[in-house]
């Protein structure tokens, strides 16, 4: 297997699955012209899209792909199926596509209905775990995303992480100034600060080392909740993790 990066829109990644014969799998397109450039430069042939939920960052090259690829296979979640899924996913449902087994992992929280995928050792996670973060939670749904996040924790710590967004820079400044004296966010932040500076995709992650740095996976350790100022009869991680999350999103630096 091989995987491949497609950089789109602003900060969005395509990613692509190769096996021997050049045939491909392509995950969350969400622009149709840089994907179907790559598969032609690569000299690939796609046979299915996996969708991960239905933003239009993910999706929205669905359209174009099926005109020039009408037997497509495109699988996802329901809320998606308006958008050209044919093959809809539920939690727990198992996929063959190439020789390659996917089971399906319900990851809800930046969506109702986000799903992942997962085929050991990788993990196509769309907006839900980040390198550094967490995708944004839409209201109301911050105990499901507690849930994903704890979901994906139960992987094998060797699970590679490859989600939609180069956002890993931006996260890790963010973490760095939430986990005070850790010298594993410390010197995991200078490496991703040189692969920023030098336009360099940092992407995948493992888990294991977003275990140690990402501090939506930290929600017991005492420093996130220090950061967080939740009175202490209210210091539920649910709670820490709503509050962390607000916090990302008001971070400037």
């Amino acid at each position: 297997m091989k995987i491949k990066y497609i950089p789109i829109l602003n900060d969005n990644y395509v990613w692509i699955i190769i096996n021997h014969n050049n045939l491909c799998i392509i995950i969350d397109p969400g622009d149709h012209i840089p994907v179907f450039n790559t598969i032609k430069q690569l000299n690939v042939h796609p046979v299915a899209i996996l969708v991960t939920h239905h933003h239009y960052d993910h999706i929205g090259g669905i359209d174009k792909l099926l005109e020039i690829y009408p037997n497509l296979l495109i699988y996802g979640p329901n809320e998606a199926k308006k958008f050209g899924v044919n093959k809809v996913c539920k939690d727990n449902d198992c996929i063959d596509i190439l020789n390659y087994k996917f089971k399906i992992l319900f990851t809800p929280g930046h969506t109702s209905g986000h799903v992942s995928y997962y085929t050991k050792p990788y993990l196509f996670c769309g907006d839900t775990l980040f390198s550094g973060g967490c995708g944004k939670i839409k209201t109301g749904l911050t105990l499901k995303m507690y849930n994903s996040l704890k979901k994906i924790m139960r992987l094998p710590d060797n699970t590679l992480i490859y989600c939609a967004h180069e956002y890993t820079f931006k996260n890790l400044k963010f973490a760095n100034s939430i986990f005070s004296n850790n010298n594993e966010v410390t010197k995991f932040y200078k490496k991703i600060k040189i692969m920023h500076s030098n336009k360099r995709c940092s992407l995948p992650s493992q888990l294991n080392t977003e275990k140690k740095i990402n501090p939506f996976l930290n929600l017991d350790k005492q420093e996130i909740q220090k950061s967080t100022k939740i009175h202490k009869d209210l210091m539920f991680q649910l709670n820490i993790l709503q509050k962390l999350r607000k916090m990302k999103e008001e971070y400037k630096k």
